[in-house]
């Protein structure tokens, strides 16, 4: 697979997974440190407009601040860094991802609303679990007041405001719902 090249001011969908589906975080512990890692290694170079975090993959929608080459050995020392550490955690050695990390350009708004949407909502799809208080994702950075390095004012005026915001977000998950309930 040929991997989309970054380019500069271009928003992208990034994520990876576990090497043959593994676990990349098994605590809590594990994706606060990945979080804290992205931020120290990422924070200027790109801006986030959503992440979740499952407990084999991830999800970041970005957009990059820099040139591509600059990101990508960002992300590089991001995810090396990482590995690392998890390794030590667990005593394990070797890959944890598999190969290069996914990236697929968004073209339009509209694909960029869907995508925040489909991130934030990961945690009803995969687990389950009710999106709107997934620790792991940056929805609640959307709908709180707390200070946060979430490009807010940019994905709420996407949306058209916070009450819409969340009413996209309760839709989507409505229809889901919906479509994967059987009696």
């Amino acid at each position: 697979m040929k991997l989309e090249v970054l380019e500069k001011d271009g928003y992208y969908h990034i994520y990876n997974r576990g090497i043959n589906g593994c676990l990349i975080f098994q605590n809590d512990e594990n994706k606060s440190f990945f979080l804290k890692q992205l931020s120290k290694y990422l924070v200027d170079k790109i801006s986030i407009f959503g992440y979740c975090l499952m407990d084999n993959h991830f999800h970041l929608v970005v957009q990059l601040n820099e040139e591509e080459k600059v990101v990508t050995q960002a992300f590089s020392n991001f995810f090396n860094s990482y590995v690392k550490a998890f390794n030590k955690d667990i005593d394990r050695t070797g890959s944890l991802f598999e190969k290069h990390f996914k990236r697929i350009k968004l073209n339009d708004e509209e694909y960029l609303k869907q995508l925040i949407l489909y991130v934030h909502l990961n945690p009803k799809h995969h687990l389950d679990l009710k999106f709107d208080n997934y620790k792991y994702s940056s929805y609640q950075a959307f709908v709180s007041n707390k200070d946060t390095k979430i490009e807010r004012e940019e994905v709420l005026r996407l949306f058209g405001g916070l009450e819409n915001f969340i009413f996209c977000h309760n839709q989507r998950n409505d229809f889901l719902t919906e479509k994967f309930t059987f009696e």
